[in-house]
């Protein structure tokens, strides 16, 4: 066959929604590397995202799910169904996946969204619009990145933990952290030499790896580093310059946590 008369390859048109625009951008960046993706658009509110679908036929809908306003399921629910884009739900919550697999998602991804799950899931996706023939697929995932290195041996107290920084696993020392800020599913390290680490993580799972004798979570968006503490007022700590609130449903706790290591 010649290929100058073959039919062009076909291409998925995506939309992207989430309220955190380090979200949506996490998205664009996947979408960017692959050739069969076409990112139209990024929205950070439901009602944009509805009024542009209203109008603009599109094939994917990346759709996070707790939002202010309208939500993503509720998003979903509106969409006609089998005419309506095929949904992609990301979120950082796995409560959802099954109202989200009774309204027919294609795939349900849970933040931190790693790059192979994300082919896996496009891929999938591309396959069932159906290549043209005589077309090669959808390029396959990748193999799985390479695991963190292993923990400490017994016995042995561990002093850094890694987290994913844009491709890559960054080794951040527990010594080097003042405060680490919450930004709803990325959370900021901010360390003693003045540079800020973003990291698409959640706090439980940080939590789980950081000493609890060195660190304590003070409010829904803030742990900060024991040591680091400048001073304690009512209702704030001060950490490297910056006042932090310390949230009423975290108070007790750590006011008990200061006092046991003589703190105060």
């Amino acid at each position: 066959m010649d290929d100058s008369l073959a039919p062009p390859p076909r291409i998925l048109t995506c939309v992207a929604v989430d309220d955190e625009p380090l979200a949506t951008a996490v998205i664009q960046r996947y979408c960017a590397q692959l050739p069969f993706l076409n990112l139209v658009g990024t929205f950070h509110e439901a009602l944009s995202a509805l009024a542009f679908l209203q109008t603009t036929p599109v094939d994917v809908l990346f759709l996070d799910i707790e939002m202010p306003g309208l939500t993503g399921m509720q998003l979903a629910r509106i969409l006609p169904p089998g005419t309506g884009p095929r949904i992609i739900l990301t979120t950082a919550y796995d409560q959802y996946a099954v109202q989200g697999y009774e309204l027919g998602v294609a795939d349900y991804l849970l933040k931190p969204i790693a790059f192979q799950r994300f082919v896996q899931a496009v891929n999938r996706l591309y396959q069932s619009f159906g290549a043209p023939v005589g077309l090669p697929a959808a390029p396959a995932a990748p193999p799985p990145a390479a695991e963190p290195a292993p923990p400490p041996a017994a016995g042995a107290a561990a002093d850094a933990m890694f987290v994913k920084n844009e491709h890559r696993l960054q080794r951040v020392a527990f010594a080097d952290i003042l405060y680490i800020e919450g930004m709803k599913d990325y959370l900021m390290i901010y360390t003693a030499d003045g540079s800020k680490i973003l990291t698409l993580q959640s706090f439980r799972r940080v939590e789980e790896v950081l000493p609890p004798e060195r660190f304590a979570r003070i409010h829904k968006s803030f742990i900060v580093a024991l040591g680091r503490i400048e001073h304690v007022e009512r209702g704030k700590v001060q950490v490297a310059g910056r006042l932090l609130p310390v949230g009423d449903a975290y108070r007790d706790a750590f006011m008990g946590l200061i006092r046991t290591h003589n703190l105060l």
